[in-house]
């Protein structure tokens, strides 16, 4: 069946899961041969008499060590040429081709569509799209998708030295930008900018945030409407490396991209299938310039149920980084968890950070627009006691940490947590190296 063909029927709700499934297996077929005849590494790192499910995992480590070599083809095949930051290791390449850049921006597409007829009917608002670099494929991904759906975007770029906050600020509010697609973070550092340069968040028209480049959990969510009174909706989840994995809906929901991929869960300490909920494992089903073969994302994710937008694609919720799993209490927990926790009914948060000193005594620091501090306090105190079994204390600080500005930009965990139980690692100095380029303060 042809791809576009495919996604009509899956659009319109008339693909049956038997049909999905046979996709895959063509399409599955098709990848493995693809790089198995044009990529070095797959050629030696895949057998082949062993099923799918026998295969070994394509792990960051393998892409970091083999390069180029992982790439299906010679990167003068490829339409574009993006890499990974590099900011906890070597920046790797992550070229496009022609096939990869359409397939996977067809559902982002299709998702914003639907997002923006619900908010804005038959207009168009103006877009700002504020991404992490310019060799980050962020900025084209979103600008093709306005593009083509006739809506004006405009690259703002506030962490750029060449732009800044102060500017992405003016052109904010001089374009009467309604629409933003940033990190979760970044949504709370423009409203402390806009407040260190004189601002009042009411001169701004903004009306929604598509968020996307780490967790954003419904706590975060509606504390930032709380400071600017926009919805906060999952843009995209992706990666340079996987391309949009899944994109939202106006139900706050994350969609997988299904018919671009054949997704596992995985027991991220076994390797073992794990259910609904574990490490995403994928397989990407478009044979471009860079297919990865059982590719262990490093994210934690919660996979299925329904959704009631209307779109397809199967649910899926982030939940955190592997790397990012917390020792709290005697026992483990998820970022998503511990974000909840402290910011479950807390409003007119500008930043917070979680630090844990030995004992497992928790200090919750919080920068705080307003409200009432004592009820904050009482609450955050008895959620961390009952959910983690562990005694807490908050300060209310508008001088927090500059890393937390960050966000994930280097590791969620690094900009949240200050571990006083072990020393900084590699992770955390990268974080606070990037921390200087995101620092406003209130």
């Amino acid at each position: 069946m042809d791809y576009h063909e495919l996604c009509q029927r899956y659009y319109a709700g008339e693909l049956s899961e038997e049909d999905m499934q046979a996709w895959r297996l063509e399409r599955l077929d098709v990848v493995l041969r693809h790089v198995r005849e044009k990529s070095g590494f797959y050629r030696r790192h895949l057998p082949d008499d062993v099923p799918f499910t026998g295969l070994p995992f394509t792990t960051k480590a393998d892409l970091r060590r083999e390069m180029h070599a992982v790439l299906s083809g010679d990167v003068s095949e490829a339409a574009i040429y993006y890499e990974t930051t590099g900011t906890t290791g070597p920046p790797t390449p992550c070229p496009r081709s022609a096939r990869d850049v359409e397939w996977s921006n067809l559902h982002v597409e299709r998702s914003w569509r639907h997002m923006f007829a619900r908010h804005f009917g038959d207009r168009m608002p103006v877009v700002g799209l504020m991404g992490p670099s310019e060799l980050y494929a962020f900025g084209d991904t979103f600008g093709e998708v306005t593009q083509s759906m006739g809506a004006c975007h405009a690259k703002i770029w506030p962490e750029s030295s060449r732009v800044g906050f102060a500017k992405a600020l003016r052109l904010m509010k001089e374009l009467n930008v309604e629409v933003i697609a940033c990190a979760p973070t970044l949504c709370l550092n423009l409203a402390k900018a806009a407040l260190y340069h004189g601002y009042e968040l009411s001169d701004f028209n903004v009306k929604m945030f598509l968020v996307l480049g780490e967790i954003c959990t419904p706590e975060f969510a509606a504390n930032v409407k709380s400071i600017w009174g926009a919805d906060v909706l999952p843009g995209l989840y992706g990666s340079q490396e996987a391309l949009a994995i899944a994109t939202g809906c106006v139900e706050n929901r994350l969609h997988l991209s299904d018919p671009n991929y054949l997704a596992e869960v995985i027991d991220p300490d076994t390797l073992e299938p794990s259910g609904d909920t574990g490490e995403l494992c994928l397989t990407m089903l478009i044979d471009g310039i860079k297919p990865l073969i059982r590719y262990r994302t490093g994210d934690l994710v919660r996979v299925g149920g329904t959704c009631a937008c209307g779109l397809p694609g199967t649910p899926i919720e982030v939940i955190g980084r592997v790397d990012d799993r917390i020792a709290l209490g005697g026992g483990q927990f998820q970022p998503a968890e511990i974000e909840s926790a402290v910011l479950h009914g807390v409003t007119g948060c500008l930043g917070y950070q979680v630090e844990i000193d030995p004992g497992d005594r928790v200090t919750v620091r919080l920068d705080l627009l307003d409200g009432d501090e004592s009820v904050v306090r009482r609450g955050i105190v008895e959620r961390l006691r009952d959910r983690f079994g562990v005694g807490a204390d908050i300060a209310v600080d508008a001088e927090l940490d500059p890393i937390t500005n960050t966000g994930a930009f280097v590791s969620w965990k690094a900009a949240r947590i200050k571990d006083n139980r072990t020393g900084p690692d590699r992770v955390v100095e990268a974080a606070r190296t990037a921390a200087a380029r995101h620092s406003y303060t209130t």
